[in-house]
Formats: C-alpha cells, sequence, structure tokens
C-alpha cells in the first residue's frame, strides 16, 4: 500500500527526499496547499463538535447570543435532513474535510508538472463540496431551519476557502497558467502572403 501511494503520488522520490522538499519548499503552491492543510483542520474541529452533539456524546452545544441573526445548533443539527444518510451529516462532512487535508498533502511541490491529476482531483472535489456547502448555508438554514448553526457556518467557509486555494495549482495542471502564475501567451500564426499570378506570355506579332 505504501509503495503503490508513493508511486502514485511521489514517483522517484524517496521518503528522505519528500520530506525535506515538502517541509522546506517556500514556493507560492505549497504555501496555498498549506493553507488548505490548515482549513481543513478547522473545518474538522467544527464538525467534531457537531458530531460529538449528534451522536449524543454532549446534549448541547453553546449559541452565540444573538438575536439576529437566529442560532439555534439543536434545531439545526437535529432535523431529519442531517439524519437522512443513514448516519449523521456531521461525520460525513468531517471526512470531506480530511479528504481535502490528505490532497492538499499528497505529493511533491511541484506536482502540477509530475502528477496534474492530483491537484485536478483536489478542485473537483473541494468544489462539489462548496457547492453542497452553499445550499446549506444560503438556502437550508435561512429559508427550511429558519435558524442558523454557528459550526455550520464555519464548516461551510473551510469548504469555500478549501476549493479557492486549491484553484491556482489546477490552473497550472491545465496548462490555464505558466510556472509563474500568468497567461502563456497565444501563438499568432504567421501571415499568409497572396501568391502573386503567374505572368502570361507575350505573344509577339
Amino acid at each position: 500500500m505504501k509503495q503503490y501511494l508513493m508511486e502514485a503520488t511521489s514517483p522517484g522520490y524517496t521518503p528522505e527526499r519528500l520530506k525535506t522538499r515538502m517541509r522546506h519548499d517556500r514556493s507560492r503552491d505549497m504555501a496555498y496547499r498549506r493553507a488548505i492543510v490548515a482549513t481543513s483542520l478547522v473545518g474538522m474541529a467544527s464538525m467534531a463538535f457537531v458530531t460529538l452533539f449528534q451522536t449524543g456524546a454532549l446534549r448541547r452545544l453553546p449559541d452565540p447570543p444573538t438575536r439576529r441573526p437566529h442560532f439555534d445548533t439543536a434545531k439545526v443539527n437535529t432535523s431529519d435532513e442531517a439524519y437522512s444518510y443513514g448516519m449523521p451529516d456531521g461525520p460525513l462532512t468531517l471526512s470531506m474535510h480530511a479528504a481535502n487535508l490528505s490532497l492538499a498533502a499528497a505529493g511533491p511541490p511541484e506536482r502540477w508538472r509530475e502528477r496534474p491529476w492530483i491537484p485536478v482531483a483536489a478542485s473537483a472535489f473541494s468544489g462539489a463540496q462548496a457547492a453542497v456547502a452553499a445550499q446549506y448555508l444560503f438556502y437550508r438554514m435561512p429559508f427550511v431551519d429558519r435558524a442558523w448553526c454557528p459550526y455550520c457556518v464555519v464548516d461551510a467557509l473551510a469548504h469555500f476557502a478549501s476549493f479557492g486555494l486549491s484553484l491556482p495549482e489546477t490552473a497550472k495542471a491545465l496548462g490555464l497558467v505558466d510556472a509563474r502564475g500568468a497567461t502563456p501567451p497565444r501563438r499568432r500564426r504567421p501571415p499568409v502572403r497572396a501568391e502573386s499570378a503567374p505572368a502570361r506570355p507575350r505573344l509577339d506579332r
């Protein structure tokens, strides 16, 4: 299993070289990937509290004492929708953040060149999560539940951030920008020169 993952994500690298490159590289791509790791951990922490509440390990979770917006974590996280997956949605969302974290940590700094499928998969996966989070944040809570969950808001923002931070590297992997992040110039076709018509032979009288 270890050999398969190493070959799939970091071909030609030894563990020692991969460790050195990942920990000491100061490129913008690695900065974005580290930010995804940190953001995912924040999302996992928020969903960890929700998971403990939904499974009964915690009896209640505190809400901000505001009237507007109206926060009611219990109402949002004990709705029928929250338990419609055969389990609470908290553990599922937590695992999505863990997957984002794993994809951000996979491969060397220049993986967009050697293994472009990894950043593309990271953007596709986090983009789908961001779409679901947007549906909960902008429709489900304000119009269906008519209450807000602060932990779910943090979760949604973490999904949005993970998706946005993954896009620059994916743009490089797809060839939309060059290694410096600039749009590559379009190749201009050479102008087509019109061929002159052959001169007609003169007929001497």
